[in-house]
């Protein structure tokens, strides 16, 4: 699902040392083949061929092309050190001499270079749609660099890539609609003109929309580890990038030594329709640890009720509020109605440990938490997220075989007092099955909707708070792994692994041991006391 990571501090990263990618820095080019590498054509321990080894007749391999890093708004330290490039892949697969993209790839060397791991890590970002390059200094604290190189590849379409799928036409919407109902008309319409702008621009530059998919997504992976002549490395993938892994898993297991997924979203069972009920669990979790604080049961003791009461309220009766953004500036006009209230929450704003409290305040009268979190949406980084990838995604994989009926009825299910306005959209995505009408991409839900059966040594990492990908979902996945080690973290929300450092443990002792982790720590794991505020 679309992520809204927690942000944290940059960390240094040492020089990296893949020959693949030419001289490093200063002219000295380092000696012997790059970590985990084979010799081309030689066999792998699962007996299969080597990366380079091709049917004859195939199209030519992938090549990867050294070059510089991207340079950031917002400089990354990391990069300074690393190793870059692009990875020229073609667009679609199925069409033989069609036009080739280029992916953007940078390796960050292992903090201790004395005696690195033979086997990187390759990371698989969220969204779909997201800046890949944006979550490494959460990857860098969370230490997945630490004794291993971290490879870092931007999934197709995105930042930095040629084409680019943003739609700066979305982002400019977003920025407009918090001044909007959620589900009113005028939001709908404006946001469909967006999308339709969107699209027509990227189809006149001869975008191929229906080739940026899981499956190529996938396969553009398997092609970046044979150009870079990598007999193995681990995988490590959250959210929509738990779904491209076990798609990646499943389709090309040739030399996956370990894999590891976080807050998952499980091919079989990702629709549209599916979102209500992970948001759903995510949040009774979160009203559940409430009611085990003794503190937090006392001075709210029926947040469920609060937050129907208040979802009813907001969308009968919405509040308009001239609102200064987080980061300062010239206050906007934002509207807070049920949708909107609701949507703030599966965004974590406000965070889990606040939410009755912020419910509580809104009933009495205040409404700030949620009318600056709502004016945080004012400000958009306009032409970072590729809007272009998501649509295709969620239009071509999540969308096909249900409708908005199914969206509805799957609302009620979970939250049947609550007005239809607000069921009949998908948490985070609205409009969405209009949207797909106009982006018009084919239905690939039949090849998507797989699930992974796999020996390969796995993690399986999953947060109670999680109101994004619920945490009860990872079952299904896990019981097809079958030398998986599932982990369940109290109190964790979206991505774990950046928010726990028991959890940060774990993943480094399973790409130490991949079958027999040191889950030790996740015993003394608690969800943090909620906020009291005085009644």
């Amino acid at each position: 699902m679309p992520k809204t990571p927690h942000r944290a501090v940059t960390a240094a990263a040492a020089l990296v040392c893949l020959t693949a990618f030419g001289p490093a820095p200063g002219g000295t080019t380092p000696a012997g083949p790059p970590p985990g590498a084979a010799t081309p054509g030689a066999a792998t321990p699962g007996g299969t061929a080597g990366p380079d080894a091709r049917p004859a007749g195939s199209a030519p391999p992938s090549r990867f092309v050294p070059g510089p890093c991207p340079k950031p708004p917002e400089p990354i330290e990391a990069l300074d050190g690393a190793r870059c490039g692009h990875l020229e892949v073609p667009e679609n697969r199925s069409r033989p001499g069609g036009r080739t993209i280029e992916l953007a790839v940078a390796v960050i060397g292992a903090q201790n270079p004395a005696k690195p791991a033979q086997d990187p890590v390759v990371f698989m970002a969220g969204g779909p749609g997201a800046d890949t390059f944006d979550d490494i200094p959460f990857l860098i604290d969370s230490g997945l660099n630490k004794d291993r190189d971290l490879i870092i590849m931007a999934q197709r379409g995105n930042l930095y890539d040629q084409p680019n799928l943003a739609c700066p036409e979305i982002d400019r919407f977003n920025a407009q609609s918090v001044g909007l109902g959620y589900d009113s008309d005028q939001a709908e319409q404006l946001m469909l003109k967006a999308v339709k702008d969107c699209r027509t621009r990227l189809a006149d530059q001869g975008v191929d929309l229906g080739a940026y998919n899981t499956i190529e997504n996938a396969a553009d992976f398997a092609d970046l580890r044979t150009a870079l002549k990598l007999r193995q490395w681990n995988v490590y993938g959250y959210s929509y990038g738990s779904n491209l892994a076990l798609t990646y898993l499943r389709l090309h297991p040739e030399g996956i030594r370990a894999f590891a997924v976080d807050s998952i979203t499980p091919p079989q069972h990702v629709t549209l329709p599916w979102a209500w009920a992970s948001t759903a669990e995510g949040i009774d979790n979160i009203i559940g640890a409430c009611a085990a604080q003794p503190a937090c049961k006392d001075r709210y003791p029926d947040v469920r009720a609060l937050l129907t009461e208040q979802v009813r309220r907001l969308e009968a009766r919405p509040l308009t509020l001239n609102v200064e953004p987080p980061g300062g500036g010239k206050p906007v006009t934002v509207v807070l109605d049920g949708g909107a209230l609701l949507n703030l929450i599966v965004a974590f704003t406000p965070r889990p440990e606040d939410l009755p409290a912020a419910l509580a305040e809104l009933a009495a009268g205040n409404p700030e938490r949620f009318a600056k979190a709502r004016a945080a949406g004012s400000v958009q980084k306009t032409g970072a997220f590729a809007h272009g990838l998501t649509q295709s995604v969620v239009c071509g994989e999540w969308a096909p075989g249900y409708s908005e009926a199914d969206v509805l009825n799957a609302g009620r299910k979970v939250y049947p007092a609550w007005p239809a306005t607000v069921l009949a959209e998908v948490p985070q995505l609205p409009f969405q099955y209009p949207a797909c009408r106009v982006w018009d991409v084919p239905d690939r839900a039949a090849a998507q909707r797989v699930p992974t059966d796999s020996a390969v040594p796995a993690l399986v990492i999953s947060g109670t708070f999680d109101v994004k990908t619920g945490a009860s979902w990872a079952k299904d996945v896990a019981r097809n792994l079958t030398r998986s080690t599932s982990v369940l973290f109290p109190g964790i929300g979206h991505w774990v692994v950046p928010q726990s450092p028991c959890a940060q443990e774990v993943l480094a002792s399973f790409f130490a041991r991949p079958t027999a982790p040191d889950t030790g720590c996740v015993a003394d794991v608690e969800p943090k006391p909620f906020t009291i505020v005085p009644e």
